[in-house]
């Protein structure tokens, strides 16, 4: 009996362990754990046979004086939690580095010719690479010499990999560096090095009768470094493949309508099993088009989308997409007469959604695609009515109408703060009001209907308290465009006008009325952030991170000396990393 196996795992796999937890336990999602608990079950029951062949043919062994002594098939049972130690390491690993990724667009269907033929190429390239190295391990195997150990190695993990190659290649293809090989490398750099100091203290032994004796480096035989290689490949390729699964069940609801908050093994394979063919390229492009505004337009939004799950996540990202392109239609707009062209079609393109008596006999598609610029009409398409509320939709229209009232010289239509307060509602607080409608509609709670309604209200009075958060750090933006949305009261009692406001945005009186309106913002939002806390669980973090991570621009504006940015308050990137690390861990 000996301690110098436990050691291992109490110097060198359960501190890395801690601190990934440490790490990730905010972001910790229960699909998250279903995930990690799939593979430490797949883990132990595929390598157990394994181990214990390698252990009764003396491939490698254990002295007596390096393990407690209690075994499974004559595996140590220090080593059945190498297997639990290292595939939950490697999974967390993953998790951090993967959390922000939007798997959805990196699936491509068969009528995206150029990527699906290259995609089918890269598949049978690596299938019959894997082909080969399985027969190679065979090869090794039957010579039963100083190959049988990498031999076995390609034998056992060679059929895996395979599978999950063939089921998961889009992803493993498309997936930047820092989702595979990051998650692949790291972890077995690290184990190199445990695998050296166990080897050369003699906490397992491998016979020399089994293996090439080539080394990687001293004390570090080739064979072991293949073999941390190929596990943590296998756990990395398992997890991709798992999410290859979800991607295409959250992606596609024409395929799977209803879906479980934990899909079965059997629905996660069916996933997987699912021809290319039947993606629809369209949602695909169309998500990754909607994916390619919110990162360009609001990095704070961004960085929440990544903590919503699922459906709601899609949705919410076509929801800001829907949004951003319609709000780009009318402040594009060459002229006057053109945003309010862009208005009225935007309200008929609701009727048309929403079947409006006069409208029933249009096509959505049709009219999109004959009315609408191309690259508008994605977000138009994918917009998800059939569960929205109408009446938020309409209002957002509306409140276009009073950036189009600016179009007119020497007009400023902010003219109190009851008139602001109105507007704010109207482009942002419907806004916020369509997101929880969402959120409730993806996590089916306890709620009843009069706490969703008055969590919905907070909602509305939040928006609100976000746009003048906007509208407080976009003065000198506005004002290159002529726009003025500070109330006019409000200059009057300043004695300005804002034609002042116009040529000089940066004035000592024009921040008394940032900090004003400021303060009117962070009251409004101190008023209604408790309505976070009534959410169903699934959302209820997400959520904090998206408006905490906006107001977090009004205390920047808040703190003297903040800096400038194309002429607006940039909160840093770190720091708003902070700020979504605290508002997780608040639970």
């Amino acid at each position: 009996m000996g301690w110098d196996y436990a050691l291992v795992h109490l110097y060198y796999n359960i501190p890395p362990a801690l601190l990934l937890t440490a790490c990730y336990y905010p972001l910790c999602t229960k699909i998250d754990i279903y995930k990690i608990l799939f593979l430490v079950v797949i883990a132990v029951v595929s390598t157990t046979p394994w181990d214990s062949y390698l252990i009764r043919h003396r491939v490698w062994t254990y002295p007596p004086n390096a393990i407690v002594g209690p075994t499974l098939f004559r595996i140590p049972a220090e080593e059945i939690f190498f297997f639990i130690i290292q595939t939950y390491n490697t999974s967390l690993f993953y998790l951090l580095a993967s959390k922000p990724t939007f798997h959805p667009i990196y699936l491509r269907g068969e009528k995206l010719l150029h990527d699906g033929r290259r995609l089918r190429l890269w598949r049978w390239v690596g299938a019959t690479l894997l082909a080969v190295a399985i027969l190679l391990g065979v090869g090794l195997i039957a010579g039963n010499g100083k190959g049988l150990y990498l031999g076995l190695i390609l034998v056992w993990a060679g059929p895996f990999i395979l599978m999950l190659w063939v089921l998961s290649y889009q992803l493993l293809i498309n997936l930047p560096a820092s989702n595979t090989l990051i998650p692949i490398l790291a972890p077995t750099l690290y184990l190199w090095i445990v695998d050296t100091i166990a080897l050369r203290r003699g906490t397992w032994v491998i016979e020399s009768g089994t293996k090439l004796g080539w080394h990687l480096w001293d004390g570090l035989d080739v064979e072991e470094a293949f073999f941390f290689l190929v596990t943590n490949s296998l756990i990395v390729l398992g997890l991709v493949a798992f999410d290859t699964a979800l991607a295409i069940l959250y992606t596609f609801p024409n395929l799977f309508p209803t879906l479980q908050q934990l899909p079965s093994p059997v629905q996660l394979v069916r996933a997987l099993l699912v021809s290319p063919s039947e993606y629809q390229d369209e949602r695909i492009i169309g998500l990754q088009e909607a994916l390619k505004r919110l990162r360009k337009k609001s990095r704070s939004f961004y960085l929440a989308s990544g903590c919503f799950q699922g459906r709601l996540r899609i949705d919410l990202i076509l929801l800001y997409s829907f949004c951003r392109v319609a709000d780009d239609l009318v402040d594009n707009a060459s002229s006057g007469s053109e945003a309010r062209h862009w208005i009225v079609k935007l309200i008929e393109y609701l009727d048309i959604c929403y079947a409006r008596p006069t409208e029933k006999s249009k096509s959505r598609h049709a009219f999109v695609q004959s009315t609408f610029p191309t690259k508008a009409q994605s977000a138009l398409l994918l917009l998800p009515t059939s569960y929205l509320p109408p009446t938020p939709l309409y209002d957002l229209v509306t409140g276009f109408e009073t950036d189009l009232n600016f179009s007119t010289p020497g007009r400023f239509p902010i003219a109190d703060e009851p008139t602001l307060q109105v507007y704010g509602s109207r482009v942002a607080g419907t806004v916020a009001e369509l997101c929880l409608e969402l959120a409730f509609y993806h996590n089916r709670g306890r709620t009843t209907e009069r706490q969703r309604r008055e969590i919905v209200q907070a909602g509305g009075r939040m928006g609100i308290a976000l746009q003048y958060i906007n509208i407080a750090r976009d003065i000198a933006v506005d004002a290159k465009n002529g726009r003025v949305y500070l109330p006019v009261s409000w200059l009057e009692s300043v004695e300005l006008q804002p034609t002042e406001i116009l040529k000089d945005p940066s004035s000592s009186a024009v921040e008394v009325l940032r900090q004003r309106l400021l303060d009117r913002a962070i009251d409004i939002y101190k008023g209604s952030k408790g309505a976070i806390e009534l959410l169903p669980s699934d959302s209820r973090g997400p959520m904090r991170v998206a408006v905490e991570s906006y107001v977090e621009i009004g205390r920047v504006l808040r703190e003297p000396g903040y800096k400038l940015k194309a002429g607006r308050a940039t909160v840093p990137k770190r720091r708003r990393l902070r700020v979504a690390w605290t508002a997780l861990r608040r639970g």
